[in-house]
């Protein structure tokens, strides 16, 4: 839907929200950076002082399989959103607001390279703590009849995920291989896999943003996909996913806990672990297809800025992880991906680009660019509704979930971010084509602690979902403050 929903659709998603809150629907508006590579059309609606998250996708069947996970999720106390209303003759359907907080942007957030802050250390325990709850708990009497496109992951599943890899990764990369080599090695890796014990549910997409953070506790998204399999496959999707590029040893450590927590159910570590790392090969190859489709086939180049990554954990894999199985042909085409001077070049440009948001208040100096380059851009939010006028808002800041929801109902504060986000935007695309590492922007308000640190946040996250560029946050007065 290229970010736009038509007129009729958007009327099906008001009628859900009046149906609801038996209030009409004063806004709408489109998430940006949350539709990803799925084609969902996904919308905020706000008012009478409720919010609700609209759906509108053109596949029927995956919208039956997400709703009836969801019901049956719910049923064994896991967080996924309330359903509000359903219509799915009109392809639509209306969803508890789980805020803008994913995984991912806590992780960027709270880290300085390597170094992850113990907060976002303590989300992630908490989402490995949940999975098992979806794969074997629930998985246990879910209806895998609604699974789509397949009700199992089985050998179907595999090749396609396999040849996915294959042709619009392998070959639009320009990486030589041997079609019947790699074929004959496939079929021993896909024999393999499917050895391991796979009678429990497999999310299929369970990585940092399809996880939302509200009150510091997980909520999961995005189990659309999901059907039955082996258990290694989702913890190896959380633990390499791509761009949260978490650090061996925190993946370590990570690993471990959950193999703790499904020792519970009487899952034996060393049977789990004879098949993990081909799980986690086969995950890898099945997300390189993907920003290959997206990205070599459709031209979408944001989508390659993910492939850097990806080659960072084929690296560190071939020097730590043995597999029990010999795959030459496969392991051949990984050593010519690492060394081919064209993907290279995707990792080149992958980090060129650093944008430092600040929010600080006018009442006390400006932040500093350490860069040396000067310039960038400030923002004066002087002029927007203020928060901090109101007693209930005083103790709290941009950050809460009280002020987000005051400054998301003014008008004027879209429009303000609107003109800034587009400013923001046209010099990180000029810069980083331009090649340049450095761009500064700050948002400035009276005190420095609602409407500049909303601003602030609200564009880290347009930039992570859109840009695939690297963004660190600083609140200036709420680092005094010790918020």
């Amino acid at each position: 839907m290229n970010n736009q929903v038509e007129r009729s659709d958007m009327d099906v998603l008001k009628r859900l929200f009046e149906q609801k809150f038996r209030v009409a629907a004063e806004q709408a508006r489109p998430l940006q950076g949350q539709l990803g590579g799925s084609g969902r059309a996904i919308i905020r609606l706000s008012g009478g002082g409720f919010t609700a998250i609209g759906i509108q996708y053109a596949v029927r069947e995956e919208n039956i399989a997400f709703l009836e996970f969801t019901k049956h999720f719910r049923r064994h106390g896991l967080p996924v959103p309330e359903i509000y209303g359903e219509a799915l003759n009109e392809d639509a359907y209306l969803l508890e607001d789980l805020g803008d907080t994913t995984l991912f942007d806590f992780l960027s957030a709270n880290r300085a390279g390597d170094a992850i802050a113990p907060e976002a250390v303590e989300a992630y325990r908490k989402v490995v703590a949940a999975l098992p709850r979806f794969q074997i708990e629930a998985g246990r009497d879910v209806n895998y009849k609604v699974c789509y496109p397949r009700a199992s992951f089985d050998r179907q599943s595999i090749s396609w995920d396999l040849n996915y890899f294959k042709y619009y990764f392998l070959r639009l990369a320009g990486t030589p291989f041997s079609e019947q080599a790699l074929e004959h090695d496939f079929a021993r890796l896909t024999k393999f896999l499917l050895a391991a014990p796979r009678d429990y549910f497999l999310y299929r997409d369970y990585q940092s943003r399809n996880v939302m953070l509200r009150e510091g506790l997980p909520y999961f998204l995005d189990y659309q996909g999901g059907r039955k399999g082996a258990l290694q496959y989702d913890v190896a999707s959380l633990l390499y996913d791509g761009k949260a590029d978490l650090p061996p040893a925190l993946r370590q450590e990570l690993l471990d806990y959950y193999l703790e927590c499904i020792a519970n159910y009487g899952i034996d570590r060393n049977a789990f672990m004879e098949h993990y790392y081909a799980f986690v090969y086969v995950r890898i190859m099945q997300a390189l297809g993907a920003y290959g489709f997206r990205g070599f086939y459709e031209r979408k180049a944001h989508f390659l800025q993910s492939v850097p990554y990806a080659l960072k954990n084929l690296r560190w894999l071939a020097h730590n992880a043995q597999l029990p199985i010999a795959l030459p042909a496969l392991m051949e085409a990984f050593q010519g991906m690492l060394g081919s001077e064209k993907l290279q070049a995707l990792a080149t440009s992958a980090d060129t680009l650093k944008v430092k948001i600040f929010s600080f208040s006018f009442h006390r100096e400006m932040p500093s660019d350490d860069s040396g380059n000067g310039g960038g851009f400030v923002f004066d939010a002087r002029c927007l509704p203020n928060p901090g006028r109101e007693e209930r808002f005083k103790p709290l800041t941009g950050k809460d979930e009280p002020v987000m929801d005051y400054l998301n109902q003014q008008e004027s504060v879209h429009r303000f971010f609107a003109s800034a986000s587009t400013l923001v935007d046209a010099s990180v695309a000029t810069y980083t084509r331009r090649g340049f590492k450095s761009l500064m922007v700050s948002f400035g308000c009276t005190g420095g602690q609602h409407r500049s640190v909303f601003l602030a946040e609200q564009l880290a996250r347009h930039l992570l979902a859109n840009n695939g560029i690297e963004v660190a946050v600083r609140h200036i007065e709420l680092e005094k403050m010790g918020k």
